[in-house]
């Protein structure tokens, strides 16, 4: 203890409280304190304790300027300065980088800790983002330190505003020069191919303008951009035309508009003529599908004859039988062909009267007679298989 300090003194000067208060604390008070007392008639007591002193750090972290460059070095510095007990720090970032830490002892028992991230730098990791993070038992809560890096790189330069479009008496043509680096660019130059710039040519800073288009501005206009890192420059060439590009494309538009204009006349044509041939001949579309017809040899249809029965069979020369029996026997011929025509179903024997009333209704076709055949037919022609077909028939 200091003799005649003001900062260290008891709280209150009497025998029963010898409390110790120690003022703007430092980090020479840490130590071991004793306290010793006297008793009666039991002597001296003695009672110790000890004093650590824990100092908070001032803590800072910075980006590092540096070019960028295919070798690794620090991008960036956390510093932890004045710590008791030193510092943890840390680096939190997305980037593929290193970190390495250093620490200095004080003279007054603190240690200031140094923690550098490592990396390539380029062009694309600059603005990026990392923090760094420091924990320490004098702080609340660990403390957070965010940095952005600066990498500094030459400028990109391009040239926009040309659209192949520049004729001749064409005004207000405009280029523009375009540069991103670090530091920004600020100071852009324009020449020629040639070196000089036409008299029809104003330079507006990153602007150029082209106040009449004439021959004279058909060259390559250059643009340099400039910051400390360096100079760049890039170049772009100008075509000027007699005619602008865009009454050219309405031709070439129209041509091509009149070409599928005159393929999609012919389609719909090509489709009414189909269906109006559909419809003129609709047997056509139907051919050998219909159930009802008939192939004959020579590829005609020939229109069914199942609903004249009675007219596919043959005549049949007199027997001397009753026509009864005739008739029983070509129901039965009938019966037997109806069955092969159509199986499984068949036909039952129809009776006389029935026929009789169905030969009535088929008029000129058929009728009855008084022959021993009992049916005589008008208008007839013969097959070659005797059987007997109505002409009027196969045509109605």
């Amino acid at each position: 203890m200091e003799k005649n300090s003001r900062r260290i003194r008891f709280r209150d000067e009497t025998l029963a409280d010898a409390t110790l208060v120690i003022e703007h604390l430092l980090m020479t008070d840490e130590g071991t304190y004793s306290c010793e007392f006297a008793t009666y008639p039991n002597g001296n007591e003695v009672g110790t304790t000890n004093l650590i002193v824990l100092a908070k750090p001032t803590n800072d972290a910075r980006a590092l300027e540096v070019k960028a460059s295919n070798v690794e070095q620090p991008v960036a510095v956390c510093t932890s300065t004045n710590g008791k007990p030193p510092a943890r720090v840390t680096w939190q970032s997305r980037l593929n980088g290193n970190s390495s830490v250093k620490q200095t002892n004080n003279s007054d028992g603190t240690v200031t800790v140094t923690q550098h991230y490592t990396m390539i730098p380029t062009k694309e990791a600059n603005d990026q983002q990392i923090t760094c993070l420091v924990e320490h038992v004098a702080l609340p809560q660990a403390e957070s330190i965010p940095v952005r890096l600066s990498i500094l790189y030459a400028p990109e330069v391009a040239i926009e505003g040309y659209d192949d479009n520049w004729y001749l008496t064409r005004s207000d043509a405009v280029l523009i020069c375009t540069a991103r680096g670090n530091p920004t660019p600020e100071d852009f130059s324009w020449t020629t191919s040639s070196g000089q710039l036409p008299k029809s040519v104003e330079v507006q800073g990153q602007r150029l303008l082209v106040k009449k288009v004439d021959y004279t501005v058909n060259t390559t206009f250059i643009c340099q951009a400039t910051n400390r890192v360096g100079q760049v420059s890039t170049q772009q060439i100008i075509l000027v035309r007699d005619q602008p590009v865009k009454s050219q494309s309405r031709n070439v538009g129209a041509l091509a508009g009149g070409i599928v204009g005159g393929i999609l006349a012919l389609a719909v044509l090509g489709i009414i003529v189909f269906f109006i041939l559909h419809r003129r001949h609709p047997q056509a579309s139907k051919g050998s599908f219909d159930p009802k017809a008939r192939s004959l040899g020579n590829g005609t249809a020939q229109p069914p004859t199942h609903d004249f029965t009675e007219l596919d069979r043959p005549l049949k020369p007199a027997t001397g039988r009753k026509p009864e029996e005739d008739e029983e026997d070509d129901y039965k011929e009938e019966v037997t062909r109806e069955e092969r025509r159509h199986p499984p179903y068949g036909y039952a024997p129809r009776h006389r009267e029935d026929e009789e009333e169905r030969f009535d209704q088929l008029g000129p076709i058929l009728r009855f007679s008084p022959n021993p055949h009992g049916y005589e037919y008008d208008d007839m022609e013969s097959q070659h298989d005797g059987s007997i077909i109505s002409k009027t028939a196969v045509y109605v």
